[in-house]
């Protein structure tokens, strides 16, 4: 069976991403996104991460206002799994520089993205 490999992005909306993306660097040492596919991003720690759904009241938004985004290893393989299931997942035709990507929704609505990094993309930037 086809598994995810990870968090390949975590994307939520926000009135001035600039901004948010440089406080997130300062002080929180997360690498911004590169404005350049060559820039690289930030690359964490390997260790646990904790992924569960939380009711409503947990977090008081019941719409979604983020995008997870997912890396796969074998992109074509993991769109059959899950077409398989009967789950539709769209598969976009431009093969990015840093790979190839699909879109799908969960059983609520919320957005999902696949990713298959290609080698470039695999490359860890040097420390600024």
């Amino acid at each position: 069976m086809e598994t995810v490999t990870g968090i390949g992005g975590f994307f939520f909306r926000c009135a001035n991403p600039d901004q948010l993306n440089e406080w997130y660097e300062t002080h929180l040492g997360v690498r911004r996104c590169g404005l350049t596919y060559e820039e690289g991003a930030w690359w964490q720690s390997e260790g646990p991460t904790v992924f569960g759904g939380d009711p409503p009241s947990q977090g008081g938004q019941t719409t979604p206002i983020w995008r997870v985004n997912f890396r796969v290893s074998d992109l074509d393989a993991m769109v059959v799994q899950l077409r398989a299931a009967g789950i539709q997942v769209a598969v976009e035709e431009t093969i990015y520089p840093n790979g190839r990507f699909a879109h799908l929704v969960d059983p609520e609505g919320n957005p999902i993205e696949l990713w298959e990094p290609n080698d470039a993309a695999m490359i860890r930037p040097r420390e600024v």
